[in-house]
């Protein structure tokens, strides 16, 4: 009877297929790549009116259900531990997700309408 995985063996399987596929996306931008195919790819990271949506939400929303559980674990219910996985979360959704749209809307102008 094989061994059940525990929970960080099937965490670790899940990040290692995010890396994968993140690297597929990078392999992808070595090529030749036009303005308009580019800002298209970086789109599919940050939706702009969907924030929830692309690789930045996800991120933003497992870091914040991360922090969910560090709130659940703290002795103080401080904010130390949950504190800085929800400024994480927020400075991927605001930070990295802005300048992503601004670099989207330099590359492509007309494509905010697609």
């Amino acid at each position: 009877m094989p061994t059940p995985r525990t929970r960080i063996d099937r965490v670790r399987a899940s990040a290692g297929i995010v890396q994968l596929a993140l690297q597929q996306i990078e392999d992808e931008l070595q090529g030749e790549v036009g303005a308009q195919e580019l800002a298209q790819i970086l789109r599919e990271l940050h939706h702009e009116d969907h924030r929830q949506d692309g690789v930045f939400g996800s991120l933003a929303q497992l870091l914040t259900v991360a922090g969910q559980a560090a709130e659940r674990i703290e002795p103080d219910h401080d904010g130390e531990m949950s504190g800085p996985l929800h400024e994480a979360a927020a400075l991927i959704t605001d930070s990295a997700g802005l300048h992503t749209y601004y670099a989207t809307r330099a590359l492509d102008p007309q494509g905010e309408a697609a």
